[in-house]
């Protein structure tokens, strides 16, 4: 974490002493570093150890292992995330002295005051966008603040989703899954896709759709609205802001797009593309909104990483570099630098020519994005996917996705539900997906989760990409197939896999 400390805001020096319950986790750690750096006292607690309570002690954080109303002595704000629940000890006892209560995202849009604030939504890709366009503006020499949800990796090593910068900016990835991200008031807003999900907080897709308007319409006077045109609902998110005399630039391979992505093409050492588009700097001007017309000289793209995706996700994070004053082609450039975020197609390790990859694709869309980029990399090997699904909720609604999502991998696990925040329900098992993918023929639930490592790492044989996949902790499994992987070339054992 950078060290720098920047004037503090008024927003942020009336919050005083902050105490955050569950400041272990990914946004609350960031947070809390946020926080520190610009000079807040702060301090928090968690349920259980873990590396990130270790690197925030480190930090000069006071950080307690468990809950208890006693830890509140001396705090003016407590910080929360969606995850803690009310009968929380120290959430109560807040309550009932009356302290100040904030939402980890309120906590945020303090930090934003005064800053030409990012925010990156969008039901998939937010991390990674948000984590590019920080790449690329730490690559032009301008040091951003940022909040991401996972580790940064880029070609000079990786560093923690926290960062106190220098500059001006700050870049948030904006949650949508409770609303929060409605908390924010950025310059630059980007909405990668709109696509139905949390409907246990939203109930229906149209208040999900609605809920992105309404993030859009946060946007501080003549703020800029970055929206990807290959997706429908982030078209139409660009088209209500444009109605109503926003500022909008669409990006994506669409023949509408303001900035337009072409020549795509993928191989195992990485994807290239060329944008074309009047804001990077070519000789083609159009209005806010309006289409492409004729060809215009372009700018050739390279990524470190796979996958269309990440072509239209670094695609709006060059857009947003250049909107803040970044040279198109040093923008472009520095987008090669980054090569991924933790549990983002994170590669695990190889052990007798099987490569692990660890990723957080929880909805079908991203498990659909996941195996096309693992094709890509497999070069002719098999795919295969450990899949935890995540809530029970999502599962329910999702399942005839997923099954059909799953059916493009060669061989399929299903362990049981991570329920996270969720109680019990017994109906929805790892079956209720397998069921649904009987013509598949290779797929098997396998509730037990050290037992479902151990059967995908069986199934594999050299050549083959094997993915661990979803948002709870599946991300523990990648060590257990590689040690399995590994035990049977100790013990020259063919896994089940082999011809």
């Amino acid at each position: 974490m950078s060290t720098t400390v920047t004037e503090t805001t008024d927003q942020v020096t009336k919050l005083g002493r902050v105490h955050m319950i569950g400041i272990g986790g990914a946004g609350m750690s960031v947070v809390a570093r946020l926080l520190a750096g610009r000079g807040v006292p702060v301090q928090g607690s968690d349920a259980a150890e873990s590396e990130a309570l270790a690197a925030l002690r480190a930090e000069g954080v006071k950080v307690w292992v468990g809950h208890d109303a006693a830890h509140l002595t001396g705090a003016d704000t407590v910080v929360i995330s969606s995850a803690v629940h009310e009968d929380n000890p120290e959430l109560s006892a807040a309550r009932g002295r009356r302290l100040n209560v904030l939402h980890r995202s309120q906590a945020l849009a303090a930090l934003m005051d005064g800053s030409r604030g990012v925010a990156v939504a969008g039901a998939h890709g937010k991390t990674t966008t948000s984590a590019m366009v920080a790449t690329i503006l730490r690559e032009a020499g301008l040091d951003p603040s940022y909040a991401i949800g996972s580790t940064v990796r880029t070609a000079n090593g990786s560093t923690p989703g926290g960062h106190l910068g220098s500059s001006d900016v700050l870049v948030a990835e904006a949650d949508e899954s409770d609303g929060s991200f409605l908390n924010y008031t950025p310059t630059i807003a980007v909405v990668t896709n709109v696509e139905a999900d949390h409907l246990d907080h939203y109930g229906t897709a149209e208040a999900f759709n609605g809920a992105f308007i309404r993030f859009a319409r946060r946007l501080v006077p003549e703020g800029w609205l970055i929206a990807c045109a290959d997706d429908e609902g982030s078209l139409s998110v660009g088209a209500t802001i444009c109605a109503t005399g926003g500022h909008v630039i669409t990006y994506g391979t669409n023949d509408t797009a303001r900035v337009r992505v072409t020549d795509i093409s993928t191989t195992p050492e990485g994807t290239t593309a060329v944008l074309r588009g009047d804001i990077l700097g070519t000789n083609e001007q159009v209005a806010d909104g309006a289409g492409v017309s004729g060809t215009v000289p372009g700018i050739t793209m390279r990524l470190s990483v796979p996958g269309k995706h990440n072509v239209l996700n670094a695609t709006a994070a060059v857009i947003v570099a250049v909107k803040l004053g970044v040279p198109a082609e040093q923008a472009v450039a520095g987008v090669q630098a980054f090569i991924g975020t933790g549990r983002r197609f994170e590669e695990k390790g190889e052990a007798d020519g099987v490569l692990v990859v660890d990723d957080y694709a929880h909805h079908p869309t991203e498990i659909k994005a996941v195996l096309t980029a693992a094709r890509e990399v497999a070069d002719g090997g098999r795919v295969l996917v450990l899949f935890q699904p995540h809530l029970y909720s999502r599962t329910k609604t999702f399942a005839d996705r997923f099954a059909a999502e799953l059916s493009a991998a060669d061989e399929v696990v299903v362990t049981d539900i991570y329920g996270a925040r969720e109680e019990l329900d017994p109906t929805v098992t790892p079956n209720t997906i397998v069921d649904l993918m009987a013509d598949h023929g290779a797929a098997y639930a396998v509730p037990d989760r050290l037992d479902a490592a151990h059967v995908i790492a069986d199934l594999a044989r050299p050549g083959d990409v094997v993915l661990t996949v979803g948002a709870g902790d599946v991300t523990q499994l990648g060590p257990a197939v590689l040690a399995r992987l590994a035990a049977r070339v100790a013990t020259g054992t063919p896994g089940l896999g082999e011809d």
